[in-house]
């Protein structure tokens, strides 16, 4: 199966996918729970869309809190180690 085209995804696109508010979004990144935008610029940031499809799969298996946390810390290790 080919691999997904990946974009970038900024705030209001990042709300509107998951459906949760830019408070939630900050707080959940805060605690290790949602994954952390990536730098553009120096005022701009944005999402990678495979990380936040990533993140609603997780959910919508039913992943405990600790599970998206070990979720979000490989997908953080995996771009860190590509860059």
């Amino acid at each position: 199966m080919a691999e997904q085209l990946r974009s970038f995804l900024r705030l209001k696109q990042v709300k509107t996918v998951t459906g949760m508010s830019r408070s939630w979004t900050y707080e959940a990144i805060r605690r290790g729970e949602f994954p952390a935008p990536i730098p553009l610029s120096a005022r701009a940031v944005a999402w990678d869309s495979a990380s936040i499809a990533a993140w609603q799969a997780a959910r919508i298996a039913g992943k405990s809190d600790a599970e998206i946390r070990e979720l979000v810390a490989r997908l953080e290790a995996a771009r860190k180690a590509a860059s």
